[in-house]
């Protein structure tokens, strides 16, 4: 590589664990989610019985991610205060 000289040791070392702005980040994976969800709902007028029954169970599962993701805000909130 041209012009770009790194240590071994630079090269193989983790970035810090920054974790200021995860709540953020998990609010919104959860407000995407739910956009997520709302127009899934949406396209049930259009879609057929195998279709509609794909599509709530992958809303349940978006459903049950929210819940982690509500979860991990929490665990985030106590670690940071």
């Amino acid at each position: 590589m041209k012009g770009v000289h790194l240590l071994s040791n630079e090269r193989n070392r983790p970035k810090p664990d920054d974790r200021s702005d995860n709540v953020e980040k998990l609010q919104d994976m959860v407000q995407d989610t739910l956009n997520n969800i709302d127009e899934a709902e949406e396209s049930l007028e259009f879609a057929s019985g195998k279709q509609r029954e794909q599509i709530k169970e992958k809303n349940k599962r978006r459903e049950e991610a929210i819940e982690g993701f509500r979860d991990e805000i929490k665990d985030e909130a106590r670690h940071n205060h």
